[in-house]
C-alpha cells in the first residue's frame, strides 16, 4: 500500500473530526477546514491508488 493512501485516509479522518466539531460549535471556519482536509485526503488516496495500480501493472500482478 502506498504511503499516499495512508496519508489520505488520515487526512480524511482528521477532516471529518474538524468538520464535526465545527458543526457542533457553530464554527464555520473549522467546518471549512474539515471539508478541505477531507478533499485533500480523497485526492491523496486517489494518487496512492493510482501508484499502487501502476506498480502492480509493472510487477505483472493482476488485482481482481
Amino acid at each position: 500500500m502506498d504511503k499516499d493512501r495512508i496519508s489520505g485516509a488520515a487526512n480524511q479522518a482528521k477532516g471529518s473530526i474538524k468538520q464535526g466539531v465545527g458543526e457542533l460549535t457553530g464554527d464555520a471556519k473549522l467546518q471549512a477546514e474539515g471539508m478541505a482536509d477531507k478533499a485533500k485526503g480523497k485526492a491523496q488516496s486517489a494518487v496512492g491508488g493510482a501508484k499502487d495500480a501502476a506498480r502492480d501493472a509493472v510487477d505483472g500482478k493482476d488485482r481482481v
